[in-house]
């Protein structure tokens, strides 16, 4: 490691590690003893080593870390919850700016404002706006990043009722490629914070977000119902009708795999083939128990686990079954409304996996998503109905990877004509390049191309989803 770093910065006597001018956080290089789990990131199939990690502790410390690569000319990565199955938080041989320290939220109930630091995860920020019955759109695991999800779109429980994340985002801090921090809001930089709302990690280090919040909670009406894979297709059909004339209130996404070995689900179901559809009401509990009714009784289910519970509880209920360290492989479209041929294809690939622990996520859009306008966001293709994610997952020395990789692909392939582009945050590390200008459309990207040559001409932020600069 001494060879290795001594020509990006003097090494302090005491400790041997890299000094950064003014940083106040810690610097992590290989030869210290939390190296590996430092570098780690959700997905266990990402196996990166860089040079040395920045761990921040507030902008200065940012600012400092982007201007210290920049002079060493250091590959950058960025990393806020470390989520991401292309696992770009973590790069080979360059400098990982972490701000997973910075997970500070501050909640103005009066005004119905948060703000949160870059480093934080959902569960950071579901824990202290319910404490006054408010949230805004978050993912569906607690221990997903705020800053990654954010940039991306942000899809979640909520989106139909109050849109997606970008649509309740306010305002960003934000440090640039020249170590420099901006503020971008709709009066300062708006073009900068056009590109922010769904252009992805490309344009700077965000350190602080603020959001827009709505009344929620804190108990919702939620839970999952469970079929019988068998009835998969006759399920999804139903659910195509229900879900056309459904109230914007209710979010809804579908499982297809087994049933994890969760608390709450009966022995006897553990590891069965299953459909699950997930619910979560935004209103009164008692219409959502009248709008959820039809499903319900339909077609006499498993399980049925929709009830009144806490919206903090049932965001992390999903949390044990995407564990850290797992290895994930996803291929992921958007979906136009759920024709009977559709319905097919999706029912015929969907239980053909090896591992038990792979699944297909189907989440519903429309609502509050398609009533923004195409292009008033970075964030493209908002008239799709669904976004499908085909989630290959095994454990470290699991032998189902080859296997579950190659039926995401195949099942991929299956869904080729109804394809209508992409979430951004959904895809995966192999992409092809084609696949970034498909999750926005040609106008949108053209834009970010832009925004992102006035901002960042040199591309240093591309460990990423990457639009280059002209």
């Amino acid at each position: 490691m001494t060879t290795m770093i001594a020509d990006v910065g003097h090494r302090s006597q005491e400790t041997g590690v890299a000094e950064i001018g003014d940083f106040r956080g810690r610097l992590i290089s290989a030869d210290q003893a939390d190296y590996d789990t430092t570098r780690a990131v959700w997905n266990g199939a990402i196996d990166r080593r860089p040079r040395l990690i920045a761990r921040c502790i507030g902008t200065s410390d940012v600012i400092a870390a982007v201007r210290f690569a920049r002079g060493h000319d250091l590959e950058i990565a960025i990393r806020g919850g470390g989520h991401n199955v292309a696992g770009t938080a973590v790069c080979d041989d360059g400098i990982v700016v972490d701000l997973s320290a910075m997970r500070g939220v501050r909640v103005d109930p009066a005004n119905r404002r948060a703000w949160v630091q870059g480093g934080a995860l959902w569960g950071d920020v579901d824990h202290e706006t319910q404490a006054y019955g408010l949230a805004t759109t978050g993912g569906i695991v607690s221990h997903t990043g705020v800053a990654g999800l954010t940039l991306g779109g942000g899809v979640g429980w909520l989106m139909r009722k109050h849109g997606l994340t970008v649509d309740n985002l306010v305002a960003v801090d934000l440090v640039t490629a020249d170590g420099e921090l901006l503020r971008a809001s709709e009066d300062e930089h708006p073009d900068l914070f056009w590109a922010l709302r769904g252009g992805g990690g490309n344009f700077g280090v965000v350190t602080s977000f603020e959001f827009r919040l709505h009344a929620v909670g804190p108990t919702v009406l939620a839970g999952p119902i469970l079929w019988d894979a068998n009835d998969a297709g006759d399920v999804l059909r139903f659910y195509r009708d229900f879900v056309r004339d459904a109230p914007c209130e209710l979010g809804t996404v579908v499982r297809f795999g087994t049933a994890p070995p969760l608390p709450v689900i009966p022995e006897e179901l553990h590891w069965r083939p299953m459909m699950i559809v997930g619910s979560c009401y935004a209103g009164p509990i008692e219409d959502g128990e009248k709008t959820l009714r039809p499903l319900r009784a339909f077609r006499s289910p498993l399980l049925d686990l929709v009830g009144p519970k806490p919206y903090a509880v049932f965001q992390s209920a999903l949390d044990s079954t995407v564990v850290h360290g797992w290895n994930y492989y996803w291929k992921s479209t958007h979906l136009p409304e759920l024709r009977d041929d559709l319905i097919d294809v999706i029912a015929g690939h969907a239980f053909s996996a090896s591992s038990p622990r792979s699944y297909v996520a189907m989440f519903h859009l429309k609502g509050a998503v398609s009533r923004v306008a195409e292009g008033e966001t970075a964030f493209g293709n908002r008239q799709a109905s669904h976004a499908i994610t085909l989630d290959a997952v095994w454990r470290p020395g699991e032998d189902y990877g080859d296997r579950d990789t190659a039926w995401t692909k195949r099942f991929f392939a299956a869904l080729g004509h109804f394809r209508e582009g992409v979430y951004v945050n959904f895809l995966g590390g192999d992409e092809d390049p084609d696949r970034v200008r498909e999750a926005y459309g040609d106008s949108v990207y053209d834009r970010l191309v832009d925004v992102k040559t006035t901002y960042d001409p040199d591309n240093v932020f591309h460990h990423n989803q990457n639009i280059r600069p002209v």
